[in-house]
C-alpha cells in the first residue's frame, strides 16, 4: 500500500511540473507512464530546458524506484501466498497420514456440511475430499481435515486414505459421480463400508452393484419424514424439540446407536407381531420404546406384549447398520 501511494504522489507531482513548463495534460500523463514503467518509447515534445531535464531526472530516478519497490512487494507477497499454500497442503496431507480407521465423504455441499457436522459432533475422525474451492476453503475455515480435488480420482482416494479408512460416503450431487467413486473406492479396498447417494431411485440398483453397502437416497427419505412429522407429531417433537433431546441424540451417536421412527404398513412382516416378537426376529439389533397409533396425542410406552399394529408409528433406537432389519417393517420394500 505504501509502495502504491508513493508511486502515485511521484506521478502526479511530476505532471504538476509538466504542466507548469506549458505541456499540455495529455502529453505530461503519457510521459510520466512512459517513464515510471520504464517503457522507452520517444518522448512526445523535446526535453530541451533546465527544468524540463531537471523533472525528468527526478521522475526517473524517484518514479523508478517507486516501481522497483512495488514490484517487488508484490512478487514477494504472490511467492509467500504460493509457499503458504504449499506448506499448508503439506502439513494436511501429513495429519491426514496418520489416520486409520476414519471416514472419508465426497462432496461438501449441503449434504455434506450437515454430515460433516453430526461425525464432528460424534467426535469421528474424517476427511472431506471437494474439488470446489470456495467450499474446500469453507470446511478448512472449520477446521476439518479437507482435500481439494476431484474425489472420482483414484489417486486423491489414496491421498484421502481409503486404503486405511473404515467408511466412504459419497454424497456428490451427481449420481454417475457417486456410481464411479464407489467402484474406485472398493477396488481400493475390498472390506471398505460404503455408503452413497442417489437423486434418481434407478441409481440405487446402480450403486449397490458398483458395490456401495447402503444407498440413500435424500428425496425419498425426506418425503418419509415429512410424512411421520405429519402422522406421528407427538414422536417428532419427543425426538427433535428440546435441547435436551438433541443432546441426547449426540450421546446416542457417540454409542453407535440411532434413534427414529418408522412406520409398521399393511401386509408388512412385522404388522401384528408383539414387540419381542419382532425384537427377536430381529436379532435384537433394535430396541422398540414407543408405539404412536395415527391421529393420537400423544405416544404410548410399550411393553414386550404390546402389539404392533398396521399404520402405527414405532420409535426405535438401534446400531448402525440396522437397516435391513428395519425394512420388514415396509411392506413395499
Amino acid at each position: 500500500m505504501i509502495g502504491v501511494v508513493y508511486v502515485l504522489v511521484v506521478s502526479l507531482l511530476a505532471i504538476i511540473g509538466y504542466v507548469a513548463c506549458g505541456w499540455p495534460v495529455g502529453d505530461a500523463l503519457y510521459m510520466v507512464v512512459l517513464t515510471v514503467f520504464t517503457v522507452g518509447f520517444d518522448e512526445v515534445r523535446p526535453v530541451d530546458t533546465g527544468m524540463l531535464r531537471a523533472l525528468t531526472m527526478a521522475l526517473i530516478v524517484l518514479g523508478c524506484t517507486g516501481m522497483i519497490f512495488l514490484t517487488g512487494a508484490l512478487v514477494q507477497a504472490f511467492t509467500l501466498n504460493q509457499i503458504q499454500q504449499v506448506l499448508g497442503i503439506k502439513r494436511m496431507e501429513s495429519r491426514i497420514e496418520r489416520l486409520t480407521q476414519h471416514v472419508i465423504v465426497c462432496g461438501f455441499g449441503r449434504i455434506g456440511t450437515m454430515l460433516a457436522k453430526e461425525l464432528a459432533a460424534g467426535g469421528e475422525h474424517f476427511v472431506i475430499i471437494e474439488r470446489d474451492r470456495s467450499r474446500y476453503e469453507e470446511a478448512l475455515s472449520l477446521g476439518y481435515h479437507c482435500i481439494n480435488a476431484n474425489a472420482t480420482e483414484e489417486e486423491v482416494l489414496l491421498l484421502a486414505g481409503v486404503r486405511r479408512a473404515r467408511v466412504v460416503a459419497s454424497v456428490v450431487p451427481d449420481d454417475a459421480a457417486n456410481v464411479f467413486i464407489t467402484l474406485s473406492a472398493r477396488s481400493l479396498n475390498a472390506t471398505l463400508s460404503i455408503i452413497a447417494r442417489g437423486e434418481a431411485p434407478s441409481t440405487e440398483r446402480k450403486l449397490l452393484q458398483a458395490g456401495a453397502n447402503e444407498v440413500v437416497l435424500p428425496a425419498h427419505i425426506g418425503a418419509e419424514r415429512v410424512a411421520e412429522m405429519i402422522m406421528y407429531p407427538a414422536s417428532w417433537r419427543l425426538m427433535r424439540d428440546t435441547s435436551r433431546a438433541e443432546k441426547f441424540d449426540q450421546e446416542l451417536h457417540r454409542l453407535g446407536l440411532e434413534l427414529e421412527v418408522v412406520v409398521a404398513t399393511e401386509g408388512s412382516a412385522f404388522a401384528g407381531l408383539t414387540v419381542a416378537e419382532i425384537e427377536t426376529r430381529s436379532d435384537r439389533s433394535f430396541f422398540i420404546v414407543s408405539v404412536e397409533r395415527p391421529g393420537a396425542d400423544a405416544a404410548l410406552s410399550v411393553d414386550g406384549a404390546t402389539r404392533i399394529q398396521p399404520g402405527d408409528g414405532v420409535m426405535v433406537v438401534g446400531r448402525r447398520g440396522r437397516r435391513g432389519a428395519l425394512q420388514a417393517f415396509d411392506a413395499g420394500r
